[in-house]
């Protein structure tokens, strides 16, 4: 195999151009105030309920930094105990304790945060395997019960990934490729460890973090698991021919960070970055897996014998941001994963990634179409999104941790949601269908807010990679016929009435309203379904559909298949 010492993502191996590496550089840097509040309401009479929180720290790598300053802590009512200490991680920790308690506690944290990215050439020269490693370091290669390093599927797998492999920066990139192209974001998985990652491509940002970590460290590189929180501001970056915008829920996250014995830990995003996080994350609380990562928003409670029912707990996050500074550019490279993989510029041997692309869809004739028979039920889309959910009245289920006393951990179930009926942007979302199919109806995760006016879906054909013509246009619905409901729920739009058979091929989802609706249309992170480039926006007034979004809405076609 061929290897080359050079700026990795800039040399050109004549590879196929539907890879999805991009080189990133630039600056990120802002100042946010940052607000969390937390209230709990007892279900009855409380022996004693405790609060943990994280201090977050300061903290230095090669591409991203935080700074901590104006940090506060307050209660109400004050509890009767409070003190801090430090984990086994170094976590700085609040503890806080009230006793014979019926009344409602809330906890609000304060701070302003720091954050910046310098994305330039990094040099990396660690051989692989990896020599001697520190013995402060060790824990972080050995396997836990979310980080089955020592499954055999996952041994095997980690070993064939890095085979022929010399630097230690070579190996990350291969086995950070092959966990973007294998995993699908889904909230919330029905697990969070590794071996279920592994074993059914799915999860949420846990489960990235947990199989990406497994993996490394079965070949002998230290990952750590990092919770912190990201926050929902937008950030554009600028492409060749456009513009590509990424966007986060805002609420609790997982990722990782990876020690190079060069330049010691860095961050890593195994959903979408490498060498870096956006400065759109707050870093809180270190460890060996998620499972340890605990003291950050952890309850516990002791009912009196007699009370049934466990505490309501609710969490909101608020950040201000004070001053935010972006200037980053990408470039997309003739090599990497299909899905979408973003890293600065790194001096280092390694040997480029090779995927095969999809087969394209087949060609049908117009007399093809009239001919076959569409009796098979086609359901298709980004089907999977946590439905019916309250998401600021959510915690993880209360478990059992002493005699009479448990315990809520904070979960990682967060909003991702666009606001789709402002008067000043329009969206879009492509499908790409592989089998002709009798369009009956298309319906989009969303929930009302409120407003008036009507909504639809205009239906429209690709144009080379972007929005084209409108082919079809759904029936017009009122806000009133409209459900209120909790959380998000899938709306129909109705195709009947339009006629149309769609012969393979991509076709965008346009949305349309007229009035004044408050709508969201919820996301998932990633492209489970489509391309990387298959969300768009533009403004109202503007033709061309410029601008992507990292993201994927929700959506599902409903129709008949030519058998």
């Amino acid at each position: 195999m061929m290897q080359k010492t050079a700026v990795w993502l800039l040399c050109v191996f004549g590879m196929p151009g539907f890879a999805e590496n991009y080189l990133i550089q630039g600056e990120q840097a802002s100042t946010i105030q940052y607000m969390l509040t937390q209230r709990v309401e007892p279900a009855g009479k409380t022996q004693y309920l405790k609060f943990s929180f994280v201090i977050p720290a300061d903290y230095q790598s090669p591409t991203y930094s935080q700074e901590i300053t104006d940090f506060n802590m307050r209660f109400n009512p004050p509890p009767a105990s409070q003190k801090n200490t430090t984990d086994n991680r170094g976590n700085a920790v609040i503890l806080a304790e009230w006793n014979n308690l019926s009344h409602p506690v809330e906890a609000v944290m304060t701070f302003t945060a720091r954050t910046r990215n310098v994305l330039s050439q990094i040099k990396l020269s660690a051989p692989f395997p990896v020599g001697s490693v520190p013995g402060d370091i060790r824990d972080f290669l050995r396997p836990t019960r979310q980080v089955q390093s020592d499954d055999a599927g996952i041994q095997s797998r980690a070993v064939q990934i890095v085979s022929g492999v010399t630097t230690q920066f070579d190996a990350v990139q291969r086995i950070l490729t092959w966990v973007v192209d294998h995993m699908r974001y889904v909230t919330p998985p029905e697990q969070y460890d590794a071996a279920y990652s592994f074993r059914t491509g799915k999860g949420n940002c846990q489960n990235y973090s947990h199989l990406a970590a497994a993996l490394m460290r079965h070949v002998g590189i230290p990952v750590r698991i990092v919770n912190g929180v990201t926050l929902k501001e937008p950030y554009t970056i600028r492409t060749g021919d456009g513009e590509f915008t990424f966007k986060m829920g805002q609420g609790r996250h997982s990722w990782v960070e990876i020690w190079f014995p060069d330049v010691g830990w860095v961050p890593f995003e195994p959903q979408q970055t490498a060498l870096f996080v956006s400065n759109r994350f707050v870093r809180c609380e270190i460890g060996v897996d998620n499972n340890e990562t605990v003291n950050d928003g952890m309850v516990k409670y002791r009912q009196e014998k007699g009370v049934s029912g466990t505490p309501r707990f609710q969490e909101v996050i608020d950040a201000r941001f004070l001053s935010d500074h972006v200037r980053l550019a990408m470039e997309k490279q003739n090599y990497g994963p299909r899905n979408m993989l973003l890293v600065p510029a790194v001096l280092a041997s390694f040997t480029p990634v090779r995927v095969e692309p999809p087969p394209p869809p087949p060609r049908v004739t117009e007399e093809q179409l009239r001919r076959f028979q569409y009796t098979e039920r086609f359901i298709f889309g980004n089907l999977d999104f946590p439905l019916g959910v309250n998401f600021i009245d959510t915690r993880s289920p209360a478990q059992q941790s002493a005699q009479d006393e448990f315990e809520m951990h904070k979960n990682f179930l967060v909003e991702t949601a666009e606001y789709v009926t402002t008067q000043a942007t329009q969206y879009a979302q492509v499908f790409v269908l592989r089998k002709p199919v009798q369009l009956k109806y298309i319906s989009l995760a969303l929930h009302k807010f409120g407003g008036d006016g009507q909504v639809w879906i205009d239906l429209m054909a690709d144009d080379d990679g972007r929005p084209g013509r409108v082919i079809g246009t759904s029936d017009f619905m009122t806000l009133s016929q409209i459900p209120q409901k909790q959380g998000y729920d899938w709306v129909n739009f109705d195709f009947n009435r339009s006629d149309l058979t769609l012969p393979p091929g991509s076709y965008w989802i346009g949305f349309g309203f007229t009035g004044s609706p408050i709508m969201n249309w919820f996301y998932t992170y990633g492209k489970p379904v489509g391309p990387p480039d298959g969300t768009r926006y533009k403004g109202v007034y503007d033709e061309d559909w410029s601008g992507a979004l990292s993201y994927e809405f929700n959506y599902r076609v409903l129709g008949f298949a030519a058998q």
